[in-house]
């Protein structure tokens, strides 16, 4: 009994700082989207579904979502084939493997500020920037590239990582089935595809998970590039709650929007754990 009460004691400050840090903001964001709070008065009015009703008929709102579906799709493709071709580079690319990894994973583990600054600096700034040498035209100021210039970003750095987490789930594949399939006469994309996929399926499946779920929640290369524009081009569900709650001060309102993208990624998650 003693040893039960210490370990519940130990557990004590974690289970407290869960609930200051993540219930009670959680709770405190689910209360406010059924109300008018502007954020900073005492009062708020209850509201109803009132905010969710202007929400679903409010164009701004409708191009967020379809943006934040674009930049999906272009996520559910893009990198994963990028990350897929590099894995099996790496598989098949014994010496200077080690090398080619860390160099990989380099703009994984550079801040997304810094990576931002790096490409508005030296590839779209429309001075001296790659682009403009090559007589290019930077796709952030056109409101039908904006959002592909600011994905090709994120894609840069979110790429490597994909590489190397597919690389570590081959190199787990049985080589007894390796070795079975060439004795059948498979050839590489039959044996990629039959056994080298089917056994870092799962985490496949988890990656494809967590792309939903950040899709949805992408806010730090859109506000660091183009704030949502021009003309909201690369608006997002995120931007848009950050500007309804810091710039409107429509809190209620921008927990509504919050709230919807906590959906969404509870409703991915479930998909992945049935």
């Amino acid at each position: 009994m003693k040893r039960k009460i210490q370990y519940y004691l130990m557990l004590m400050p974690a289970v407290v700082l869960s609930l200051f840090i993540v219930l009670v903001p959680a709770v405190n964001t689910v209360v406010s989207s059924f109300t008018d709070w502007n954020g900073i008065s005492a009062e708020r009015a209850f509201i109803g579904f009132q905010n969710y009703d202007e929400l679903l008929n409010d164009s701004v709102f409708i191009k967020a979502f379809f943006n934040n579906l674009k930049w999906l799709g272009m996520f559910l493709v893009i990198p994963v084939l990028m990350g897929l071709i590099t894995a099996g580079f790496l598989l098949y690319k014994k010496r200077s493997r080690n090398f080619y990894q860390v160099i990989f994973l380099c703009p994984y583990v550079i801040a997304p500020v810094a990576n931002s600054l790096l490409w508005l600096t030296m590839i779209y700034n429309p001075v001296s920037g790659i682009m403009s040498v090559l007589g290019l035209q930077s796709p952030l100021v056109q409101r039908e590239t904006a959002l592909a210039g600011v994905a090709a970003v994120d894609i840069w750095h979110y790429w490597g990582f994909l590489a190397i987490v597919f690389f570590s789930s081959l190199r787990q594949t049985p080589m007894d089935q390796v070795e079975a399939a060439l004795v059948e006469g498979c050839n590489g994309f039959q044996l990629f595809r039959y056994i080298y996929f089917h056994s870092m399926l799962p985490t496949f499946r988890l990656m494809m998970i967590m792309i939903v779920i950040n899709s949805f929640r992408t806010f730090d290369y859109i506000y660091l590039l183009t704030r949502g524009g021009p003309a909201r081009a690369t608006e997002t569900l995120a931007t848009l709650s950050y500007n309804l709650a810091f710039g409107m001060f429509q809190y209620g309102k921008a927990s509504a929007v919050a709230l919807i993208m906590s959906l969404i990624g509870l409703a991915a998650s479930c998909v992945y754990v049935h």
